[in-house]
């Protein structure tokens, strides 16, 4: 690679010798500004929006690791190596696949690698809490019984067989968190979580990482087993996304003499590449974070991360009633329950399975916070979205993802649906101060409903994301002062 190529602009953790790291997150496209609303607010840090639709990145100390897992807005993590924001790609593929390869050897691996070495520490000792604690709960539920404590290290059940989760994220299916179930508070917790990053940190500065530059011997340690992943897009480079993680690879696998494994890795180094801008990474999250709360899931269970920046957006006050009248698995008022425990969430579907499984998603969440001081309040009902039991004029906020007309209903009942059911929500939703905000894919079907009822909702603000593939739009609408008349009698 030429020099004024070697030298081009980059944002790589600079800092990282003090004890800060550049970290990248991707997030739901259409919410990158909620997602570093949440940085700024949760952690003090400016984050900038990348040019590539879904990222974010912001400069955090490397003991706030645990803290950034806990962020609700992000799907996955990773930290920065360096970031070119005008890489100049040679025009033949040989050239630019060439010019890739020998990039490796001029990025600042050290740091990153430090930051991903103290990552998997904090998993390792937080699955290790994890198994004293559930050791520990289970111990007292047969001293409840009347039975015997057992003596040894045996563990309980055979989830901890399985990989560890991410430091600070959200459990994975089946497996209860720690965080509930130990003696500790949530506080003391995080406390803890902060002094072993600060403790690690210690430990790693000033020391190579067993993972950095291969200059020691193959004996003192394992072989890492890593595998690339490149996110490519534009339509002006003259290579496939896996020419360029092949030859990346390559060159990485020569660097630092790992093992490439696709399935079975210890290291992901990503390369994302989005028209000229490239940035190199290392992942810090094994899947995404958006899994969290849910154990049953439905035909079209939303995102937990789309449902925090859907009840982000309504912006909820200390006790508002906040309702999601077609709640399907229950992910936004579970959502809402984790973050806004001070608002009452009600979730609501008229299908009898969506309910079941709701329920089930809710009794899992109440087990979690059962040794918390303040419990979330939140109920399952079933009804008719179009004859709802409240009283007009009694909630605050409405949150859903409406049918798409696709995988549940059809767009034809969608022209009937959606009238009606603005029309009753617009009756329960306080008049001057109601907001609603509304997930749906039928975008014509949902205008021409809304142009209907322009009495009684206003548009404020539409938020365009992608649901599967499919492009969707989020709608913010506000509650106008016309009063709706009352169907009928509720008590």
């Amino acid at each position: 690679m030429a020099e004024a190529e070697a030298e081009a602009e980059a944002a790589g953790p600079e800092a990282a010798g003090d004890g800060a790291a550049v970290i990248g997150a991707t997030v739901p496209t259409g919410f990158e500004a909620t997602a570093a609303a949440e940085v700024q607010e949760k952690l003090g840090s400016a984050s900038r929006i990348s040019r590539d639709r879904g990222k974010i990145y912001f400069e955090v100390p490397a003991r706030c690791l645990p803290e950034v897992h806990r962020l609700r807005s992000v799907d996955n993590l990773f930290v920065v190596v360096q970031e070119f924001k005008d890489y100049q790609f040679k025009e033949t593929k040989e050239d630019a696949l060439k010019d890739l390869e020998g990039l490796v050897k001029k990025l600042p691996w050290t740091d990153p690698l430090r930051i991903w070495e103290l990552n998997n520490s904090l998993k390792k000792k937080k699955t290790k809490r994890k198994k004293q604690n559930l050791q520990r709960t289970a111990s007292k539920e047969k001293l409840r019984d009347g039975g015997e404590e057992e003596k040894g290290d045996k563990a309980v059940g055979g989830q901890e067989d399985c990989a560890p989760n991410m430091a600070g994220t959200e459990p994975a299916v089946g497996q209860s968190a720690e965080e509930t179930q130990g003696e500790a508070s949530q506080n003391e917790e995080e406390d803890n979580e902060q002094s072993e990053a600060k403790n690690e940190l210690r430990a790693s500065s000033g020391a190579e990482t067993k993972a950095g530059d291969d200059r020691k011997d193959e004996g003192d340690a394992k072989v890492l087993k890593f595998r690339v992943t490149c996110n490519r897009a534009g339509d002006k480079h003259s290579f496939t996304s896996n020419e360029a993680a092949r030859d990346f690879g390559g060159a990485v696998q020569e660097h630092f003499q790992w093992k490439a494994d696709m399935t079975n890795f210890d290291v992901e180094v990503l390369l994302n590449i989005h028209n000229n801008e490239v940035v190199v990474g290392i992942a810090l999250t094994e899947e995404s974070l958006h899994r969290r709360n849910i154990t049953h899931f439905g035909p079209t269970t939303l995102r937990s991360t789309l449902a925090y920046g859907m009840l982000r957006l309504c912006d909820p006050q200390p006790t508002d009633i906040i309702i999601d009248p077609m709640c399907g698995t229950g992910a936004i008022p579970i959502e809402g329950a984790m973050e806004w425990p001070g608002c009452y969430h009600i979730a609501g579907d008229n299908n009898p399975q969506a309910v079941k499984r709701a329920a089930s998603n809710i009794c899992s969440l109440l087990k979690k916070n059962e040794n918390k001081e303040s419990s979330a309040s939140l109920d399952i009902v079933q009804w008719d979205i179009c004859n709802l039991p409240l009283r007009t004029g009694s909630v605050d906020v409405i949150v859903t993802d409406m049918p798409f007309g696709k995988r549940i209903g059809s767009k034809k009942k969608n022209w009937d649906l959606y009238p009606a059911c603005l029309m009753e929500m617009g009756r329960i939703c306080t008049p001057g101060t109601g907001r609603a905000v509304l997930l749906t894919q039928d975008k014509k079907c949902f205008a021409k409903a809304l142009s209907r009822l322009g009495h009684i909702w206003r548009k404020n603000h539409t938020v365009w994301v992608n649901v599967g593939g499919l492009h969707a739009a989020v709608y913010l609408l506000k509650r106008t002062w016309e009063r709706v008349e009352e169907k009928r009698s509720f008590w």
